[in-house]
């Protein structure tokens, strides 16, 4: 285990990032630590497991599997064995109930989707005044190539009847305690036939790390990560919408504050101020170079870093390196897909010694950009300012 507490450590000085800090005791208590079968990751909390990913993993097209981030609600985690493993596809509006297993689901048609997985507390950490919550930093996110099959096949096989609604699920972990209510989500029923919804057991070729929803998991690629059920145990199709803490309470966002196509309507009460968050807003990050960094004067500097939205396309990164008096266009690296994040570089000569800094913006092809003020709200969701870095020209 390593300690990053410390006003000289690498992980203070990322914390401030962008103009913005974690909480001082968040910082305080962070440290590097290695789950079994995962590189050393920076601990939020231990039980249950929650695991940011340092930054510098995120300058490779994808994410590694023992380098992706880990986040529960719940801690009694089970060990599942793949052999005994079964998915339970049924409730009220399935015609005919059934049971899959790995081998099962493999006699489906095998497809693979590059999507970003993002917890929907991305940067709840930088939140201005702090909110409750996982103190996240820039790590709750990753990019990965998920291959599984669809969950519309699988629902086929079941058979949907005409007053279906929602589909459900409900992973193998559990809480701990009787008072805390399971974690059991639910999505449209037309979100959960699109074609690029999942139930993947692949990640980036291997098999599901047991951190990351072994032996199988719900993919929802462009929506945040609340409703990637990892463990997958139970699918239910309703016909009336769920109701449980975790969609009619938590998970929620404020009417009309951001500018987000795909609603949830069945979960969407007339009198409600509220409606669930669904779609990743567009975002991006500086990957290469940590806040405070030293360059010098005269000599070029690549920047380096991700885009990424809900799945709308990436069509321009940029750049300021004058605090925003002039922006210059990056160059976009390989489109990896529509629902991963989009490498981009910029290089940029300093002038004199002194202070830089950098900024950047991201739009998509909805013609959505990056906020340049906090659209506050009390869980910290989507957190997408426009990157602030200051640079020391030497």
């Amino acid at each position: 285990m390593l300690a990053l507490a410390g006003g000289t450590g690498w992980l203070p000085r990322l914390a401030r990032a962008a103009g913005l800090a974690l909480p001082e005791g968040t910082v305080a208590e962070q440290v590097l630590e290695a789950l079994p079968g995962k590189l050393p990751l920076i601990k939020k909390t231990y039980r249950p497991p929650n695991y940011e990913t340092p930054i510098s993993y995120f300058n490779e097209a994808f994410t590694p599997n023992n380098g992706f981030f880990v986040r529960y609600h719940l801690a009694d985690i089970p060990q599942l064995d793949a052999a005994g493993w079964k998915v339970k596809v049924g409730g009220p509006a399935a015609q005919n109930p059934a049971e899959f297993s790995l081998d099962d689901l493999k006699q489906f048609e095998k497809v693979e989707i590059a999507a970003v997985c993002q917890c929907s507390g991305e940067r709840r950490g930088f939140s201005d005044p702090h909110v409750p919550g996982v103190e996240w930093g820039n790590g709750a996110i990753g990019n990965a190539r998920w291959g599984g099959v669809r969950l519309k096949d699988v629902l086929d096989k079941v058979g949907l009847a005409k007053k279906a609604l929602e589909v459900s699920f409900n992973g193998a972990d559990g809480p701990v305690v009787d008072k805390t209510p399971d974690f059991v989500k639910s999505v449209p029923v037309w979100k959960a036939v699109d074609e690029n919804t999942l139930i993947a057991f692949e990640m980036n070729g291997e098999p599901l790390p047991h951190w990351n929803g072994f032996p199988a998991r719900i993919i929802v690629p462009g929506w945040t990560a609340t409703y990637w059920m990892k463990h997958i145990v139970d699918i239910d199709v309703l016909k009336e919408p769920l109701q449980n803490f975790w969609v009619n309470t938590a998970y929620r966002i404020p009417k009309g504050l951001f500018p987000v196509v795909q609603r949830f309507v069945s979960q969407e009460p007339v009198d409600s101020p509220t409606t669930p968050i669904t779609e990743i807003v567009v975002n991006s990050l500086i990957t290469n170079l940590e806040d405070g960094a030293e360059v010098k004067a005269g000599q070029p500097v690549d920047i380096k870093g991700i885009a990424w939205d809900g799945g709308y396309g990436i069509i321009e990164v940029a750049v300021s390196t004058d605090s925003g008096s002039t922006w210059t266009s990056a160059k976009l690296g390989k489109d990896l897909g529509r629902f991963a994040w989009r490498q981009w570089t910029h290089s940029f000569t300093p002038g004199q010694a002194g202070a830089a800094t950098i900024i950047v913006r991201a739009r998509n092809a909805a013609g959505a950009t990056q906020v340049d003020k906090l659209l506050f709200n009390g869980a910290g969701y989507h957190n997408n300012i426009a990157q602030q870095l200051a640079l020391k020209v030497v």
